[in-house]
């Protein structure tokens, strides 16, 4: 395989995971082209929630990559003059409990009140992440994706990647909608769609395609300062000043189709928030995250076949940007990241 510069990759799949991985290696001095089935960021980055969230449990796997993701976020905002954040800080109370991370700290009512005075019912206590904040995931796939193009990668949306060259053990391009793409390495960050790509090279991934609902509401300013979880809700304002909330899923009855559930939420939210009497619903979705079946992400080389590389996980806002600084230099440098060692496909039998 040729080193970096000069090493010819294709990353499949423009949703913020791959577009985040084809700005790192484009800025190590690979020459990237960006295939894309849709549109970017058409997949389930225009759906997330997009918070990029720190906690974690004693047993999280992606913990090391969690707590890098504020200090990566903050590098690109710096080298990327399109990518806002909203660094807004969160509250979290009324939840299982995970292990504060570094920078996350226990806030009285009194403080609670301070930071959300339109809590109908602030909680004795909750804890708070001051350094947490949420994005954009469409305007911030494209920042990632505008960054790479300056460095000469290459973007092509509307392009299906339907197989393989090479042999039954090494791939050295892809064959596309528009033909043949060669390349020394193959990255497949597509999301859920991942699966049908190592199918096609006879290796089955453990990854499901978890459901998930997507609310934004037209909404009265100023609502919610950060981001507020609790049981009752999961809210924050978008950049352009909507409101947006996460929600599970439930199943597919009539009673809980994305708009039935986004009508539940408001009443949830209006009885939780001072001044929400007016919550217009303007788009209620599922999408489907990318989660293996561990819970723990899929990143590295495919065993056994030389020239593909992995990338898929939940949640793939919070770890994007850390993910990409470290595939593209374990990718530049031949080494092993310590940090993604948990991440390796090989920990599933075959």
């Amino acid at each position: 395989m040729k080193n970096i510069p000069g090493m010819n990759v294709v990353v499949v799949g423009a949703g913020i995971v791959g577009a985040s991985v084809a700005y790192h290696l484009s800025c190590q001095g690979a020459q990237v082209t960006i295939v894309e089935a849709g549109h970017v960021a058409s997949g389930v980055t225009s759906t997330s929630f997009a918070w990029i969230n720190t906690a974690y449990n004693d047993a999280d796997p992606a913990a090391a990559l969690r707590a890098a993701a504020v200090s990566d976020y903050r590098r690109l905002e710096a080298q990327l003059p399109d990518l806002h954040i909203q660094w807004t800080g969160s509250l979290t109370y009324g939840l299982p409990e995970v292990t504060p991370a570094p920078g996350i700290s226990t806030v009285s009512r009194a403080q609670i009140v301070t930071l959300e005075p339109n809590l109908k019912h602030p909680p004795a206590q909750a804890n708070h992440a001051p350094e947490e904040g949420a994005l954009n995931a469409v305007a911030a796939t494209w920042a990632l994706i505008k960054g790479a193009q300056a460095r000469g990668a290459r973007l092509l949306e509307q392009t299906q990647v339907e197989g393989f060259t090479g042999s039954a053990d090494k791939a050295s391009g892809v064959k596309t909608t528009h033909g043949v793409i060669d390349a020394d390495l193959v990255v497949l960050a597509a999301g859920t769609g991942t699966t049908l790509l190592t199918d096609v090279l006879r290796y089955p991934l453990p990854l499901e395609a978890s459901p998930a609902i997507y609310i934004r509401y037209h909404s009265p300013p100023h609502l919610v300062r950060g981001i507020i979880s609790n049981a009752a809700m999961e809210v924050r304002h978008a950049d352009d000043g909507s409101l947006l909330a996460a929600e599970d899923y439930l199943d597919d009855t009539a009673d809980n189709q994305p708009g039935a559930i986004a009508l539940r939420t408001a009443e949830a939210i209006r009885a939780e928030l001072h001044g929400a009497l007016s919550l217009d619903i303007e788009k209620a979705c599922v999408g489907f995250r990318p989660i293996p079946s561990d819970g723990a992400p899929l990143v590295g080389y495919l065993p056994g076949i030389s020239g593909v590389y992995v990338c898929v996980m939940h949640p793939g806002v919070t770890l994007a940007a850390t993910v990409g600084r470290l595939v593209s230099t374990e990718i530049a440098s031949g080494k092993p990241s310590p940090d993604l060692e948990p991440c390796r496909l090989a920990r599933f039998k075959r």
